[in-house]
């Protein structure tokens, strides 16, 4: 690297270091200066004031998940087309205008080939139903007294 190079990035060093220094000084600031005088009250697990009751370790339904993990998804792509749509202007006086807005349609028809995907699959569902259908129900019962 040439010292222009170095000397570029000297900034983003000196940031790094003074974050990295901040964080441990804050830290080590506060092991240091907190009070340690734990009390059982002080122990007790927090719940609105309210005793608590049971475990603090309790299940919850993967249906939470799927569904967070799907709106994080689909909203970090649509934070994605805001870049493309402020130089949108810009790129057709460029002469790329049909290009951008090909690439762009083509981006939002796998956005929504995505969500109907997953709608079509249950994922958006908050209460999955698990019955079997009459003519299944039916069909089985057939194959059991067949059997």
């Amino acid at each position: 690297m040439t010292s222009t190079q170095i000397d570029g990035l000297m900034p983003v060093v000196i940031m790094m270091i003074a974050a990295v220094v901040l964080f441990v000084g804050g830290h080590f600031a506060s092991v240091l200066l907190s009070p340690k005088k734990p009390t059982l009250q002080k122990n007790t697990p927090y719940e609105c004031g309210e005793v608590p009751v049971g475990t603090a370790w309790s299940a919850f339904n993967v249906r939470f998940y799927v569904v967070g993990l799907i709106f994080i998804i689909f909203d970090v792509e649509s934070v994605l087309m805001f870049p493309v749509a402020t130089v949108f202007n810009q790129l057709v006086k460029e002469g790329n205008g049909i290009f951008i807005l090909v690439e762009f349609l083509v981006f939002i028809v796998i956005l929504i080939t995505g969500i109907v995907y997953c709608w079509k699959k249950g994922d958006l569902d908050w209460v999955r139903s698990y019955q079997v259908s009459s003519q299944k129900q039916v069909a089985s019962k057939a194959k059991k007294v067949s059997a």
